[in-house]
């Protein structure tokens, strides 16, 4: 039986153009109150959830949030951050997520230009190293400078930084509650009767939507691996019987597929990863291992899930999601939203007349409206007056049987080149190597990955498109959401201080 004013209804599509004052009980919250409905470690069913998020709610109220303030949440995903971003939306307040791994400099930096009026942490210490959850008790903190929301906008979110300095994105709940609807429309996406095994971080979109938001608006229940290591994936994934669908970033679906023997997984149904785009040859590998496919999904923080393929059978297409309307300008993709997402910005080189310029090179199929995303748009350089596309260099690195990652930039009028290998060169040490020059072969592909890399750009691609520079690192550098580093000072940094 439900508790009083929680409804055991199945969760109702959203159709309203703008969200219900009590959005969060209605389309997060109801439910049975024995439904199991989240894991970090132990299972939490909805009467215990809703009590944690009253708690919460409490507390915030104490420290003086009300409908119409800002709090930020600096919290590892756990228990204890769900309940506080429930209570904060509860209440009628704008939530702000900081990344938990952040320093307290860059904390300090985010809140004096966010100001938000509570900032909310645990009073516990950081999680360790590779564990998937943490136990917190948010401690929520009044703000001296704090000022309350200046826009109606639920959710505020910071970018995650891949190419340079993050940029504020905000999401009113009506879209966020879109964004729900367009996951209930996908067939192959979990259902109520399955569970989500989760991945990637709640803070960011993929895991904060569509793992942990979805998951209690479709009724399924959410596990986050104690340890985000194979072995504690494999194992979480094998500890329950229900059809299970794990998601993640690119960086996870290579975890699980080098694993050299899995243990026999019938309950795992697909792997779903978004993010950046899939190496080639990956969905392959993955589904060999495991006999389930690899779904892919494309999507960004200012608006969520974009487009799917989510069976693997588009590829490298992938179809838009419901009402979505995209098109192609110029060779960039661009999406019909009705407001800018950057809150105080003015470019119209990334919101202009109702459309959001994504920065992403795509096609768009005119016949299928399906989408091909060929990676971002500012990927394209010009070397000696010849324009190369440094995506088809990164593509063709990636493809190589002796790589396992790839980053190219461009810095200083040249092509630059970070690799992971899977043997690496030099014995394991990092190490910076000429590309070859502008034509010369290597030297013997037997004896070092960077000569069969370097045989290979030669017998592969045109001398202009060729990095001057080839720089093999143990493994490539990572933002806090998994996604591979672009930013040239970072990756040469991470150059530096290898081993």
């Amino acid at each position: 039986m439900a508790l009083t004013g929680y409804p055991a209804l199945p969760a109702q599509p959203y159709e309203a153009a703008e969200a219900p004052h009590d959005w969060v009980d209605r389309y997060l919250l109801a439910g049975p109150a024995d439904q199991e409905c989240l894991r970090f470690g132990a299972p939490v069913d909805r009467a215990a959830l809703r009590a944690l998020v009253a708690g919460q709610a409490a507390r915030l109220t104490t420290a003086g949030l009300h409908r119409g303030g800002t709090a930020a949440l600096r919290l590892a995903p756990s228990l204890g951050y769900v309940a506080a971003l429930l209570a904060c939306w509860q209440l009628g307040a704008q939530a702000v997520l900081l990344d938990h791994r952040l320093t307290d400099h860059e904390v300090a930096l985010a809140v004096e230009r966010l100001a938000p009026e509570v900032l909310v942490e645990s009073a516990h210490g950081p999680a360790a190293a590779m564990r998937g959850f943490a136990e917190t008790d948010p401690v929520p903190v009044a703000l001296p400078n704090g000022r309350p929301a200046a826009t109606g906008h639920a959710l505020v979110q910071l970018s995650s930084g891949s190419t340079g300095p993050a940029k504020v994105i905000a999401r009113t709940a009506a879209d966020l509650l879109r964004e729900l609807d367009c996951y209930a429309r996908l067939e192959a996406f979990p259902k109520a009767g399955e569970r989500v095994v989760l991945l990637s971080s709640v803070v960011h979109v993929l895991g904060l939507v569509g793992g942990l938001l979805n998951s209690l608006h479709a009724r399924v229940p959410l596990t986050v691996p104690e340890r985000m290591t194979t072995a504690g994936i494999l194992a979480t994934i094998a500890a329950d019987d229900r059809p299970t669908t794990v998601i993640g970033v690119p960086f996870h679906a290579e975890l699980l597929a080098g694993a050299t023997s899995p243990p026999p997984l019938p309950q795992l149904r697909r792997m779903i990863v978004a993010g950046e785009l899939v190496r080639p040859g990956l969905p392959a590998a993955f589904t060999d291992r495991y006999g389930v496919p690899l779904g892919t999904m494309y999507g960004m923080t200012e608006l969520g899930v974009i487009a799917t393929d989510l069976d693997g059978t588009l590829h490298p297409e992938a179809a838009p999601v419901h009402g979505m309307d995209l098109r192609e300008d110029g060779g960039e993709l661009h999406i019909a939203m009705a407001a800018s997402p950057y809150p105080g910005l003015t470019d119209a080189t990334r919101w202009s007349d109702g459309r959001l310029h994504t920065r992403d090179a795509g096609r768009v199929d005119p016949a299928t409206g399906r989408i091909t995303v060929l990676g971002r748009r500012d990927s394209q350089v010009s070397i000696g007056g010849l324009k190369v596309d440094l995506n088809e260099v990164e593509h063709t690195l990636a493809a190589l049987p002796e790589v396992r990652e790839a980053v190219v930039v461009f810095a200083d009028g040249a092509i630059e080149a970070y690799l992971a290998t899977e043997t690496a060169a030099g014995g394991g040490a990092a190490g910076a190597v000429g590309a070859g020059g502008a034509g010369g072969a290597g030297g013997r592909a037997d004896d070092d990955p960077a000569d069969a890399v370097r045989d290979a750009l030669t017998r592969e691609l045109a001398a202009f498109k060729r990095p001057r520079q080839l720089t093999f690192l143990p493994a490539l550098p990572r933002t806090a959401t998994g996604k591979l580093v672009r930013d040239t000072a970072a990756l040469r940094a991470a150059a530096g201080a290898a081993p």
